[in-house]
């Protein structure tokens, strides 16, 4: 996430805020310095994606409870500034694909939401924290008379920052290595660029037409599909062939429309793209990949 707050820092008069106090009273006294700047553009809240992979249902309120006090108290901060013209919220694909009640052969678009009931069920508690979430923020929106946008991320892949690596790189790392038990929880998923998510909240935040939910996804693959890819793309690493069937090989087929977020002119990197750039952030940081990866 530190990669993502570096390029939209690039992006242009941007003002980054990142703290966990924010769950319990919002802003500290340190950050109500940002909102001080008329030219105030973007407030940015990050969580622990790892939190998502907890299925136990004694971490359910570490997980909820964050992901709704945290956003609201995010809202009321930037409420207090009178020149903040619209805030852009990130939440996540989680909170439109975790359902069972659609027609398969209709792609997922920004009118969906993730059930509730099922994601109780089925202890998918990441994809509960960012629906209740998200709708949390879109009942503030509404009540306080707020411009606000969400961007929708699916899975994202790319360089990072720091060597100590985030759940989602931790879980690309082993599937390059050759482990695929992290990698077989997530099924069928989107993938998308860290560039193209940066350059998604900047294009919704500057377009004064944007409006609402804008899902961000290059691609939808199956475990094994992204495991052919990277095989014939990465010959030289001893890339899985098969996963572990597990809870997540019941989620329904599924393909995501993004014509809302293309219909501003936008332009998704592609699945190649994205893991290229990854593995050479990967190498550059030191990690093994027990051998070389020879890139096109």
């Amino acid at each position: 996430m530190e990669w993502l707050m570096l390029l939209l820092q690039d992006g242009g008069n941007f003002r980054m805020c990142r703290n966990k106090n924010v769950i319990e009273s919002g802003f500290p006294a340190a950050w109500k310095e940002v909102f001080k700047y008329p030219k105030v553009l973007y407030g940015y809240l990050l969580y622990r994606d790892s939190l998502g992979h907890l299925r136990s249902s004694s971490q359910m309120a570490e997980i909820l409870d964050p992901a709704i006090k945290g956003t609201l108290n995010v809202l009321r901060s930037c409420k207090k500034n009178p020149y903040l013209k619209r805030v852009v919220l990130t939440s996540s694909s989680a909170a439109v694909r975790a359902r069972d009640n659609f027609d398969p052969k209709i792609p997922l678009d920004e009118s969906s939401w993730s059930c509730v009931d099922l994601c109780e069920r089925l202890k998918i508690w990441y994809a509960l924290a960012k629906t209740l979430a998200e709708r949390s923020a879109w009942e503030f929106a509404k009540e306080n008379d707020m411009d606000l946008v969400t961007v929708l991320p699916s899975f994202v892949i790319g360089p990072s920052l720091p060597r100590d690596l985030c759940s989602t790189a931790s879980d690309v790392l082993a599937l390059l290595k050759g482990d695929s038990e992290n990698f077989s929880c997530h099924g069928r998923m989107g993938y998308v660029h860290i560039d193209d998510v940066a350059r998604c909240h900047i294009l919704v935040y500057e377009d004064a037409t944007a409006r609402g939910r804008y899902l961000c996804s290059s691609t939808v693959l199956e475990n094994h599909e992204l495991a052919s890819l990277l095989g014939e793309r990465y010959p030289l690493l001893p890339i899985p062939k098969r996963f572990e069937s597990g809870w997540s090989s019941r989620r329904s087929y599924y393909e995501f429309n993004t014509i809302k977020l293309r219909s501003l002119g936008f332009k998704f990197k592609s699945v190649e793209e994205m893991f290229d750039d990854c593995i050479a952030s990967l190498k550059e940081q030191g990690h093994s990949l027990k051998s070389e990866a020879s890139l096109p």
